[in-house]
């Protein structure tokens, strides 16, 4: 995810953030052009070491977005920076949670898909080594990397993950049988290609 909010050459990129979350804030008054200059150095703190393809744009227009809408609300007394920074802390969480969720899923998303054969009983352990756990991190990230640009294969992923059905994937998605099977082989071909493995978690 890249977003045209860069604030390399303020003030002169001002114009191209107005229709972004950051510029509708700017607009309401919500923040001024110092507070957002704070929080874009924020932003790039809490992004480091976030699994592609979030960056930091990405946690500062979700935590403006969240503000706005009212799913998040200011509390009293609280600065605008510091909220909005524990706002990015949060949506930062977030995204390693479900990163973290992804990597417990990979062994049997694997095994699934027929890339590595492994008994049902050896596709867990409740608790992986950091270092396991760092190698399942890091073909998560590889497997969203490689099927960025496919709907379908992301969609057939993501339906595995959550122990779904071919007929509720189908269902779901409004794919023919016919389309989930040679999706489903494609994803199969891509993944040996590109070398993915269980890190037997």
């Amino acid at each position: 995810m890249k977003s045209d909010f860069d604030l390399k050459n303020w003030p002169e990129t001002i114009e191209r953030i107005h229709k972004t979350p950051a510029g509708r804030a700017l607009d309401v008054k919500l923040v001024t052009e110092a507070d957002l200059l704070r929080l874009k150095a924020i932003a790039r703190l809490h992004a480091r070491g976030l699994p592609q393809p979030v960056d930091w744009s990405d946690l500062l227009q979700e935590a403006f977005t969240r503000a706005l809408e009212g799913s998040r609300r200011q509390p009293a007394g609280v600065p605008v920076v510091a909220f909005l920074a524990e706002v990015m802390r949060s949506i930062k969480e977030q995204y390693w949670r479900e990163c973290r969720r992804g990597a417990r899923q990979l062994p049997k998303l694997l095994a699934e898909l027929g890339v590595v054969d492994f008994q049902q009983g050896e596709l867990t352990d409740p608790a992986p080594s950091p270092e396991r756990r760092a190698i399942a991190i890091e073909q998560v990230k590889a497997i969203n990397r490689l099927f960025e640009d496919d709907l379908q294969a992301k969609q057939i992923i993501s339906a595995l993950c959550e122990g779904s059905t071919p007929e509720e994937t189908c269902a779901t998605y409004a794919m023919s049988r016919t389309d989930y099977d040679s999706t489903r082989k494609r994803i199969r071909r891509a993944m040996i290609r590109a070398g993915l493995r269980s890190p037997e978690l």
